[in-house]
């Protein structure tokens, strides 16, 4: 199959649907470009965030007191803070991706509707574009929205584990 052929696939999907598939398909996009982001940061980036605070921790001379406790507060929240970065806008893109698709079943039902005022109610062939138009959206909303749903809970997953573990990682001296 060449490019061309996949290309072809992707217009006559997206025509189906109309154009409320643009949307969620822009939606898809940007989530996807975030999840991957985040997915890059983890394994790059936040080891050395990671080991920047740890080398920062352990270069102290001092760890016990008050003012001790503080810069290591500071330090495990500046790593999480970073970590959590566009973990909220991830979980907002697939919140919206099946109300997307909900707004296409919408208009495909006034495509149905305006069929059946102008040609009457008997004519379901004129009726199966406006149907595809309200069903193919909304399938199109909850599959963008399931496959960003499980990396969405994993990042956040990771997230958690990933400041517990900086949090051992700095040892207090008692």
């Amino acid at each position: 199959m060449d490019i061309t052929a996949i290309f072809e696939y992707i217009r006559d999907f997206m025509e189906l649907g109309g154009p409320v598939l643009y949307l969620i398909a822009g939606l898809l996009i940007i989530m996807w470009y975030m999840i991957l982001e985040r997915i890059m940061y983890i394994n790059g980036p936040h080891k050395q965030a990671v080991k920047a605070a740890i080398d920062e921790w352990e270069s102290r001379s001092e760890r016990s007191s008050w003012a001790a406790h503080q810069v290591r507060e500071q330090l495990v929240s500046n790593v999480s803070s970073k970590l959590r970065e566009n973990l909220s806008m991830i979980q907002a893109c697939v919140a919206l991706a099946p109300l997307f698709g909900l707004l296409g079943t919408v208009t495909g039902m006034i495509e149905v509707f305006q069929v059946m005022a102008v040609t009457g109610t008997s004519n379901a062939r004129a009726m199966a574009g406006g149907v595809s138009r309200a069903t193919v959206p909304t399938m199109a909303g909850m599959v963008a929205a399931l496959s960003g749903l499980f990396l969405s809970f994993w990042l956040q997953r990771k997230t958690e584990q990933e400041r517990e573990l900086i949090n051992e990682h700095l040892t207090l001296d008692h």
